[in-house]
């Protein structure tokens, strides 16, 4: 997902507030809180995300999951000026902006990686010593299973694709040796 311009705006703002603070991986946690209850309480989720309803019946189902959750005031308060700002629909790309702006500051990076089939721990720790030797920072891999790829992995990193898989060394193989034919017919 490509975040917009508004919810990278939030998100840098939030990311100063919380460097500031020195609290960068309690924000972060506390938006992954936030997130995954948001993915387990669809109703919730559009109890806070329909602009249509009034902005204090919205705060008072902030104020409620900010409760249940132990939020900071930092994040409360957050949370409310999207609520005023009618940007809470933004969550998801301002959580992805702050996460790529906590890594860049920790020296870590991701990497999405397409695998043709579920790699075993230690194709995972292999894979990630050697995309973190290649980028230069440590990497987290965020994997996902794609059958079509026949074998092999397709790795990209701050939009740098490291392809790997099996359909790309056929298809390199097979302009390799339609080359060689034209070629030699050719001599």
């Amino acid at each position: 997902m490509r975040s917009s311009a508004a919810a990278r705006r939030y998100a840098k703002a939030l990311f100063a507030l919380a460097r500031e603070a020195g609290s960068i991986e309690a924000v972060r946690g506390e938006l992954d809180g936030i997130a995954a209850l948001f993915e387990s309480d669809p109703a919730l989720a559009r109890a806070l995300f329909q602009p249509l309803r009034p902005v204090p019946e919205r705060r008072g189902v902030l104020r409620a999951l900010c409760a249940r959750l132990g939020s900071s005031g930092f994040v409360r308060n957050f949370f409310a000026y999207l609520i005023d700002q009618r940007r809470l629909v933004d969550f998801a790309g301002i959580r992805e902006e702050y996460h790529r702006l906590a890594d860049a500051h920790a020296g870590r990076t991701r990497a999405e990686v397409l695998c043709a089939a579920p790699l075993r721990p230690e194709q995972r720790e292999r894979l990630q010593r050697a995309l973190s030797a290649r980028s230069g920072r440590e990497v987290e891999l965020e994997i996902r299973v794609d059958e079509s790829l026949l074998g092999g992995v397709v790795a990209s990193i701050d939009g740098v694709v490291y392809d790997g898989s099996l359909r790309t060394q056929l298809a390199q193989l097979r302009s390799t040796l339609t080359r060689g034919q034209h070629g030699h017919q050719a001599g």
